[in-house]
């Protein structure tokens, strides 16, 4: 698979590295705005949300550790990449700050020989996330790292160019997945953060590794027309795996004609949109406007749509992920382009909008976040930075799509 980098498996680490190093600097999607002026009512809005970033910021840079990570001793080191990414996508930092510098520092201290940036576990999410954070960060002085990190999580995604335990063919539901590591079940969300990589490193979605990771994604929609998997129902929704049987946190049903269905939800659809639309995919395709019907169907900002149905005798179910769906949402309708979205009762909603004012009702006096223990979400640090990344692209998005008037 690094052929699809190096156009050869024989290349040197310093041709990677040259490969890399124009489009890690410049190429990266998420940019800091332009300094175009905006109309009263838009800035506004920006100004919302610069505040609720900045008490998450001030928060998270307390939480700096002496060695100047963020994470604990059980944390993975994709934790800080998380956070130190929210930092350098925001204008009023520079990622030559001392306290940012050292924290990359620390990050690359965790990079392995064979590429991996991790400790002993979840190579590709913690591999990926640190990718991003550092072509975000546009540093020259990152462009080597990056070049040997992208290199290794090639070789996490199940593919027919790969030797060893992931070489699988198209038939298998396998292909062109990413798991936590080589050779794990391979699932939405994981592949979701490497297309992230991928695309925040300035790789175009004319590289292979896009086309692989199409026939996983479409095999995790809600779709018999494109899904060859026999479980797919026709709610245009996503799922996370569709490995052995297909898996969803938000739960099963049986339908009317007694098959077994796996429910959609809102955060692998949101992953999923993003996802088709760095591979390539346009608004007319059919598999992304399945996607934007449910998402408008099932609209919200207040919980994880799908998710109540997990369990329904625990009130908290909604809210699952609830953080992680924050950031996916926010960078998955930037992506798409719309500032706005119409729901299931035909109300139209600047989601820019919906998104800071909910959030803002959810930061605590510290500015700080914290969720459901679920998927981890109860580390302050984590889901804070989850909500700094999100109103990056808040703002991002509201300097390309004014605020309509009144």
């Amino acid at each position: 698979m690094a052929n699809w980098f190096y156009r050869s498996l024989a290349c040197s680490a310093v041709a990677v590295a040259a490969a890399v190093m124009p489009i890690a600097v410049t190429g990266a999607a998420t940019t800091q705005p332009t300094t175009q002026a905006v109309s009263p009512r838009t800035q506004a809005v920006i100004d919302d949300a610069q505040v609720v970033a900045d008490k998450a910021f001030a928060y998270l840079k307390a939480q700096e550790k002496p060695d100047f990570s963020w994470q604990s001793e059980q944390d993975p080191p994709g934790l800080s990449a998380l956070v130190l990414k929210a930092f350098v996508e925001d204008e009023k930092y520079d990622p030559d700050m001392v306290f940012l510098d050292k924290g990359f520092d620390k990050l690359i201290s965790y990079q392995k020989p064979d590429g991996g940036v991790y400790i002993d576990s979840l190579q590709n999410y913690n591999t990926a996330i640190a990718i991003s954070a550092m072509a975000v960060s546009k540093e020259a002085e990152y462009k080597a790292p990056i070049a040997k990190a992208l290199a290794f999580l090639r070789t996490l995604q199940f593919s027919d160019t790969i030797q060893g335990d992931l070489h699988v063919t198209p038939d298998d539901v396998r292909y062109g997945g990413t798991g936590y590591g080589k050779g794990g079940r391979p699932d939405l969300s994981n592949l979701g953060m490497t297309l992230d990589a991928l695309h925040d490193a300035g790789i175009p979605p004319t590289d292979p590794a896009y086309a692989a990771a199409l026939k996983f994604v479409t095999r995790c929609q809600n779709l018999s027309e494109t899904n060859d998997q026999k479980w797919a129902s026709n709610d245009g929704g996503f799922i996370y795996t569709p490995f052995a049987g297909g898996v969803s946190p938000a739960g099963d049903y049986v339908d009317a004609s007694g098959v077994t269905r796996h429910r959609s939800y809102g955060s692998m659809t949101y992953t999923a949109i993003k996802s088709m639309i760095y591979a390539g995919l346009t608004r007319d395709d059919p598999r992304v406007k399945a996607a934007w019907d449910w998402l408008s169907k099932n609209y919200t900002v207040k919980e994880n749509p799908g998710m109540q149905l997990s369990d329904p005798n625990d009130p908290n179910a909604a809210k699952g992920g609830l953080y992680y769906y924050y950031h996916a949402m926010a960078r998955a309708l930037h992506a798409y382009g719309s500032p706005t979205i119409t729901d299931a009762a035909g109300v139209t909603h600047d989601w820019r909008v919906d998104l800071i004012a909910q959030i803002k009702t959810l930061q605590a006096a510290d500015g700080s976040f914290k969720g459901e223990k679920q998927f981890m979400e109860d580390n302050p640090v984590l889901a804070t930075g989850y909500v700094a990344l999100a109103m990056e692209e808040v703002k991002l998005d509201l300097h390309d799509h004014p605020v309509a008037a009144n």
